[in-house]
């Protein structure tokens, strides 16, 4: 049985599920424009497919079978149930984002890959997702309860990161909050290949879990919790940091 999404309201998100793929128009605030963004999107179009089975038959990219990051995202969901539009930036096939709508949570997800959301409105039909990269949101100030960034920042070049944080504190409300959650190290690691030996062509930007905190801090937000986690057989370190508008 698929997960249904709340009905459609006064969210940021303008694409109806089923519809055609929607494209956020640019900001009026300036984000830079990732010189790699075409490459990366392609790279994850190519992807995708092999992506989504695996996150169906593996588990692997479920947090169903990861206790810790369930509870990240049950702990995220506490906070800001009630507060209003729920935006998962980088939601891929959409497994997160349909979570958060069995948990009563009024979110729509966003991803750069147009083949990511074929699939997540295959999977997830009674969900919201549109076509957007970070960098191209058009998010209104104080008009989201909550973002997530799960796993789905790294790609972003050092300079731009701080942009987008700087994006997310402004569309939070007053006690929104914002989970992100990436690989955890100094290194810009190129990968040519993913999911099954599919050639791709991105860089992962890993970041130490203090410079993550103070960038996310320096956008205006207030952490809240912070989540280190060890090197797995298919990942190596990780971090989970929530952090909050204040009210």
């Amino acid at each position: 049985m698929h997960p249904v999404c709340q009905p459609p309201v006064t969210t940021p998100v303008r694409a109806r599920a089923g519809g055609p793929p929607y494209r956020w128009p640019m900001r009026a605030h300036h984000i830079d424009r990732p010189a790699d963004l075409d490459t990366v999107r392609e790279s994850y179009d190519r992807v995708a497919d092999n992506y989504a089975h695996m996150v169906q038959t593996t588990g692997i990219g479920d947090i169903r079978t990861h206790p810790w990051l369930k509870a990240s995202i049950d702990a995220f969901a506490d906070t800001v149930g009630g507060l209003g539009p729920v935006l998962d930036v980088g939601c891929g096939p959409g497994t997160v984002t349909a979570y958060l709508a069995e948990r009563g949570l009024d979110v729509s997800g966003v991803d750069l890959s147009p083949r990511m959301i074929e699939n997540a409105r295959r999977l997830h039909p009674g969900c919201r997702f549109s076509v957007s990269s970070a960098t191209e949101l058009d998010l209104e100030e104080a008009s989201l309860g909550g973002i997530l960034g799960w796993w789905s920042l790294f790609n972003l070049p050092r300079d731009v990161l701080p942009q987008v944080l700087a994006l997310f504190a402004r569309a939070l409300k007053p006690g929104g909050h914002l989970i992100t959650a990436t690989h955890a190290g100094d290194e810009d690691a190129v990968r040519t290949e993913a999911y099954g030996g599919v050639p791709v062509r991105w860089t992962t930007h890993q970041w130490r879990p203090e410079r993550l905190v103070g960038l996310i801090e320096r956008s205006g937000l207030r952490t809240v919790a912070e989540l280190r986690l060890p090197p797995t057989e298919y990942s190596g370190p990780g971090v989970v940091v929530m952090a909050g508008r204040p009210v």
